[in-house]
């Protein structure tokens, strides 16, 4: 059910806004940044402990280009000890964008007139899934307008649906959403379709500048939207997706709210966020905003080389908004997740032909338009393992259990043979000769670099099983 601002209050105290502004600004203005203390903060989370609103402010506020690259070097450093050289790989699929909203910065504004406005019915829903399938993809994200016709009875069975498609060896095994904020009923629905993470970026913490770019809709209650995630844990879904939209205001003070976020979650819940995800602004359709809080590329790969030092055991997302050169230079020191072959507009994926972007049938530009074949080549040749793993959700290592494995670091036991199992299975059933052969000599470079911490004979055996035409083998 979609609530409007005047008929809801929030129904819990736990569930209150979070969001301090003059905090942050406290933390922001006075804090005072030097080569002992950016380092001392860099050396502590190296030790893969979360870091303090203060202590990310020292981070944030370090200006000498040195200590910058400092900061960089860290997350490097960091995501290597947390995550190995894994990129895990998703596509977005977007099933409909009605929507009642009016927000600035969107294309999919409700007075946008112009824009096509399609829901995809459930035999092109299966189409689209099985192009998607059919490209190798084993991870989605279904993305939804803010509309009365997306119930959460809706959501559950275009969930449904595309974990029922199944093409050849391949299927879909793992369904983010990406969609409006539900009251607590409308979360439990949509958890008893078995979904993954549930997705809702805050676009900005910072009242004044939300209450601005939201014009009208559901989505101007501030309070509605912040709390929506405490609701989907209450519910049972313990894998919650956050982020914020950069670009609407200062982005120092979009980094703490962020932190705040996950400092709440951890609090009331005893876990933080699965993933954090952060996005800027790109052109969108009739997009009005006030663009003097752009961010440029250098203070973009800050904002990611902090968020990776601040939040240690989050998983960081990168989509192709980028264009291809800042996502190949940011997955180095901190994103975990990034999409590949991405297609937002409705029906995309099952068209034979190559279509030319059209902003008026997209939410916002895409940047980065290679296929899911040209990633995953471009990320076999700089030694990463494309990954299309959903091992811990389907093993029940989510929330506070995927905390209990990943805080202490052995994540690396499960992940990184888990991802080559993946890679070899998109090797056989996807790849060209080139790139298979490729692939085949860094899974075996990936076995014996493991080899030196870890038994690695399971993990030759269960690729041999793969080659043999075993399917869905993990740990």
């Amino acid at each position: 059910m979609i609530y409007t601002p005047e008929k809801y209050k929030l129904p819990d105290k736990r569930m209150q806004a979070f969001i301090d502004a003059d905090e942050i600004w406290h933390y922001i203005n006075s804090v005072k940044s030097s080569k002992e203390r950016v380092r001392e903060v860099i050396s502590a989370s190296l030790e893969k402990k979360r870091l303090s609103l203060e202590e990310t402010a020292i981070l944030l506020n370090a200006t000498d280009p040195d200590l910058i690259d400092e900061i960089k070097d860290g997350a490097r450093q960091l995501k290597i000890k947390v995550y190995g050289e894994r990129i895990v790989l998703f596509a977005p699929l977007y099933i409909g964008n009605l929507c009642i909203n009016n927000c600035a910065y969107c294309g999919f504004k409700a007075k946008n007139k112009d824009i096509h406005r399609i829901t995809l019915d459930n035999e092109q829903l299966i189409t689209e899934a099985k192009a998607l399938v059919d490209n190798g993809h084993k991870r989605l994200i279904l993305v939804f307008g803010e509309h009365p016709k997306y119930t959460p009875e809706f959501i559950a069975e275009s969930v449904k649906t595309v974990y029922g498609v199944k093409s050849k060896n391949g299927e879909i095994r793992r369904v983010n959403i990406n969609a409006a904020p539900l009251d607590i009923d409308g979360f439990r629905t949509i958890a008893d379709a078995k979904i993954g993470t549930y997705q809702v970026f805050q676009e900005t913490y910072h009242a004044p500048t939300y209450d601005k770019v939201h014009l009208s809709g559901v989505k101007k209650n501030y309070e509605w939207r912040l709390t929506s995630l405490d609701r989907a844990q209450e519910a049972g879904i313990d894998d919650v997706g956050i982020g914020a939209l950069f670009g609407l205001y200062d982005w120092r003070f979009e980094v703490l709210g962020l932190l705040r976020h996950v400092n709440h979650f951890e609090a009331v819940y005893n876990v933080g966020p699965h993933t954090i995800s952060f996005p800027r602004i790109q052109f969108a359709s009739q997009l009005n905003i006030d663009k003097s809080h752009l961010v440029s590329d250098n203070d973009f790969l800050r904002i990611v080389s902090i968020l990776r030092l601040a939040v240690p055991y989050t998983g960081l997302i990168l989509t192709a908004r980028e264009p291809a050169h800042i996502r190949d230079e940011i997955m180095s020191f901190g994103v975990s997740q990034i999409d590949g072959g991405t297609k937002i507009e409705m029906g995309a994926y099952s068209k034979k032909d190559e279509i030319q972007q059209d902003i008026e049938k997209e939410q916002f530009r895409i940047n980065d338009t290679r296929s899911l074949a040209e990633i995953i080549e471009e990320l076999i040749d700089k030694k990463y393992i494309p990954s299309f793993c959903t091992a811990c959700y389907r093993k029940g290592r989510t929330g506070e259990h995927f905390m209990e494995f990943s805080v202490p670091g052995f994540i690396k036991r499960f992940c990184s043979p888990n991802a080559l199992l993946t890679l070899a299975e998109y090797l056989e059933d996807y790849a060209s000769e080139e790139v298979k052969n490729k692939g085949y000599l860094l899974i075996q470079e990936k076995i014996n670099e493991l080899s030196k911490e870890y038994k690695t004979g399971v993990v030759q055996e269960k690729i041999e099983l793969i080659k043999q035409g075993k399917r869905d083998i993990y740990f």
